[in-house]
């Protein structure tokens, strides 16, 4: 017990710290000139599938506190007000804070915990060589759940706020987020398919992923 909350303990940190230093230098976000594609919610799926949707949720929550940081006090793109509820104040008044803090906190805590679930799915669905097609599935699933989630707000929230902005109608939003979504989001899916099947095959020959309801709920 005391061996696996110390794994449980170190991998939770290395996880937490992986995410924080993505967030702030050049291998976390992608900057698109519109919004900024990123890849730091593979530690955090990675975090659902070994620590357990609590775990991974703290880790999304971490995720999205770096996403406010860095766009109220960096900024970057035109969008950046989307996710600080700062600048989102200074635009919409507390509405706009409280829709900021919506988009960036609820999807990626979402990011960890739908990966565990679908992970679980996949295992009891499909037998021979589910593991691989679990990890890749729920790397897929983690990252479009962000992407989606995201997108979807920034329609859903800030859809007038985000057009003028970007210099464009409200009417053309909706395209400009589907074609985020298929052109940005699609990529980012398959590459943290690949790469949480290629860590979390690594990481399972130390510690195996325990199958069990009570086990999970543990984690």
């Amino acid at each position: 017990m005391r061996n696996q909350k110390t794994y449980e303990m170190v991998l939770t940190a290395l996880f937490a710290a992986i995410i924080v230093i993505m967030a702030f230098t050049p291998f976390g976000y992608i900057p698109l000139g519109v919004i900024n594609a990123t890849i730091i919610h593979i530690p955090v799926i990675l975090g659902a599938l070994f620590l357990g949707p609590k775990i991974g949720a703290s880790l999304g929550f971490i995720f999205g506190l770096t996403s406010m940081l860095k766009a109220t006090f960096i900024g970057g793109t035109v969008s950046s007000f989307v996710f600080s509820p700062v600048l989102a104040a200074g635009i919409e008044g507390g509405a706009g804070a409280v829709k900021s803090v919506l988009i960036c906190f609820v999807p990626r805590i979402l990011v960890g915990v739908v990966p565990y679930y679908v992970f679980r799915l996949i295992r009891k669905c499909i037998k021979k060589g589910s593991r691989s097609i679990g990890f890749a599935v729920a790397g897929v699933s983690g990252a479009l759940t962000n992407t989606i989630l995201v997108m979807g707000g920034i329609y859903l929230l800030f859809k007038d706020s985000y057009a003028e902005a970007i210099g464009i109608s409200a009417k053309a939003v909706l395209g400009i987020v589907m074609g985020i979504v298929g052109t940005n989001g699609i990529p980012e899916a398959l590459v943290a398919g690949v790469i949480t099947v290629a860590i979390g095959e690594v990481l399972y020959k130390i510690r195996p992923i325990p199958m069990t309801e009570k086990a999970g709920a543990n984690n």
